[in-house]
């Protein structure tokens, strides 16, 4: 007999402001027997080329996620339910060395049984966290959610950093170039040769203008035309929000999509062959009541329940 899933504390016998800061009030990772779905923090911000702050990200969602609740009406599941969840904690990574926190991230996502929905830390966690459902599942589509690019070569020399992420796995053949896909993109760049290297890296682009004009519903058919059937993985720079919806994050570009938007869009991605995720990029020292936070936890928390619905009858 399936062993029903240990679900969040009941708030009517313990209010949400007590007891420990697990993701959503879910049973820590050691406290079940088995995992269906593991989220776990990642507190690495050593890549970050403005303002640091990402390695406080975990914990400060951890804290805005008290107030989510089992049943989420916008995709119909209860996740919690469905799936067995629970917080795996933190991977503590070497904050002076990028090259050995990549293969230290990496090893430590591979060993993971479960699917993992990962809390950064900063963008280049994107990488480790890419060869490890690569080498699982072969080449993947992403769905990539940022102001950002993060398709540039270097900086300062360095090749890995939270700019250089997606290019480095293009390069690797972890990633399926047939269905690769930027959403939210806007602000300056460096100049067009930008956009023209990101194209042939095999990336479609819809800017926050594209989702603006376009609409959700629009957006959403064009990138499920583009992933298919293909396993998906998900990444999502909390900066592809306005910031008056995300303050805390270290690369603010003025313009972006709504919260309210981003949530939609995800949800329109129900019944995909989702096999990873991770949100990143909050930096709460820049933060304000919580907003970026509240905005990350429930992103995450949609992301589980995407995979949830992978498994409802």
């Amino acid at each position: 007999m399936t062993q029903q899933p240990r679900g969040p504390v009941d708030s009517s016998r313990t209010p949400r402001f007590a007891g420990f800061a697990t993701f959503a009030r879910l049973p820590r990772l050691d406290e079940v027997e088995h995992v269906d779905v593991a989220v776990v923090g990642v507190p690495f911000d050593s890549g970050v080329s403005y303002r640091p702050g990402a390695r406080f990200g975990p914990s400060a969602v951890r804290e805005a996620s008290r107030l989510l609740r089992p049943y989420n009406p916008g995709l119909d599941v209860s996740p919690f339910e469905t799936l067995q969840v629970a917080d795996a904690g933190d991977i503590a990574c070497n904050p002076f060395n990028i090259g050995e926190a990549v293969e230290t991230l990496q090893d430590a996502a591979a060993a993971f049984d479960s699917r993992l929905v990962t809390i950064g830390g900063d963008h280049t966690i994107a990488l480790p966290l890419l060869r490890a459902v690569a080498a699982k599942h072969g080449p993947v589509a992403l769905l990539h959610f940022d102001a950002h690019l993060d398709t540039w070569d270097t900086y300062f020399g360095a090749e890995y950093t939270h700019g250089t992420p997606f290019r480095r796995a293009v390069e690797e053949g972890i990633l399926d170039t047939e269905a690769l896909s930027h959403v939210g993109i806007r602000g300056p760049l460096y100049g067009r040769r930008d956009l023209e290297e990101d194209r042939r890296l095999g990336f479609g682009i819809l800017t926050s203008r594209d989702v603006m004009r376009m609409g959700v519903d629009e957006v959403v058919d064009a990138l499920r035309q583009r992933i298919g059937d293909r396993p998906l993985y998900i990444s999502v720079d909390i900066d592809v929000l306005d910031p008056a919806h995300a303050p805390g994050t270290g690369t603010p570009e003025a313009g972006g999509l709504t919260s309210r938007e981003l949530l939609e869009i995800l949800r329109g991605m129900a019944g995909a062959n989702l096999v990873g995720a991770d949100v990143v990029e909050v930096a709460p020292a820049y933060d304000h009541a919580e907003i970026t936070s509240i905005a990350a936890s429930h992103v995450a928390y949609d992301l589980v329940s995407l995979l949830a619905l992978k498994e409802k009858p």
